[in-house]
């Protein structure tokens, strides 16, 4: 996670940005602490990467890189506003026992892949259309040795894949059809015919912008129908403010990143 020290919104980059309406500095962090406490007290590592003056989405830590197996697949944002956020995560991940490779193509890392290790072998869930180039997709691959799936995403409202679609655990998503072409929405639905299928009030309550560990969904306060869902799923919904984030379009998901080192022989320690 990348504290909000210097979060504000100063442009407007996707549909949820409104640069009239102030943040709330104080209350982002609290709200934001709140989420790194919540993780904590699941039992989760939080590293901490500091803010950069003049980086007001770095707060947004998923997109800048993807993890599987201790290879990273680094991030090359779209819009030069956020260019540089892409070297603060390669300096994170060198500081460790990891594999990084620097991106050909543009991509905004694990907001447009998604990793479910136990399905179909290990297969990663990877959007476009509207930030990441699709030629990133077969760059990825490579990189990661693991299939990618691509799938468009048609709905400017949900402009990366981890607005309108969320692994729940290993091998099952969560997923809004309508923010995805209808040949996407094919493919989805014959990989994941048991998905947990959110309607557009989930999707625009960034109710799919969400982090589980197999066991407990941790999604804001506002997706209350989204958490009913995954409790129906067999899962365990908590819930977290998340308003201020929400005001640069982001929520629990795009505030973390997820870290997948590999399996470490005996006698290695992994530095990150």
């Amino acid at each position: 996670m990348c504290s909000p020290d210097h979060f504000t919104v100063e442009y407007a980059i996707n549909p949820w940005m409104d640069t009239t309406a102030p943040v709330d500095a104080t209350l982002a962090f609290r709200q934001w602490e709140m989420l790194r406490t919540t993780l904590a007290d699941l039992g989760h590592t939080v590293h901490v990467l500091n803010g950069v003056p003049g980086l007001p989405d770095m707060v947004y830590a998923a997109n800048g890189a993807f993890s599987v197996d201790g290879k990273v697949y680094g991030a090359r944002f779209k819009f030069p506003q956020r260019a540089a956020e892409a070297d603060a995560h390669q300096l994170f991940y060198a500081s460790g026992e990891w594999s990084f490779a620097s991106p050909g193509h543009v991509n905004e890392g694990e907001g447009d892949f998604a990793y479910l290790p136990e399905a179909y072998g290990g297969m990663v869930l990877a959007g476009y259309g509207f930030r990441t180039d699709p030629a990133a997709h077969a760059e990825a691959q490579e990189v990661l040795g693991r299939p990618v799936i691509s799938l468009k995403l048609v709905d400017p409202a949900f402009y990366h894949l981890d607005t309108a679609l969320a692994a729940l655990d290993d091998r099952h998503i969560a997923y809004y059809p309508d923010a995805f072409s209808p040949a996407s929405q094919r493919v989805l639905a014959q990989l994941f015919p048991d998905a947990v299928i959110a309607d557009r009030h989930d999707a625009e309550a960034f109710g799919l912008n969400l982090v589980s560990d197999g066991r407990h969904v941790v999604l804001n306060t506002e997706a209350v129908a989204m958490g009913d869902k995954v409790r129906a799923a067999g899962y365990l919904p908590v819930h977290v403010e998340l308003t201020e984030l929400k005001r640069g379009g982001g929520s629990v998901k795009c505030a973390v990143a997820e870290l997948r080192p590999g399996v470490l022989k005996a006698g290695e320690a992994l530095g990150a």
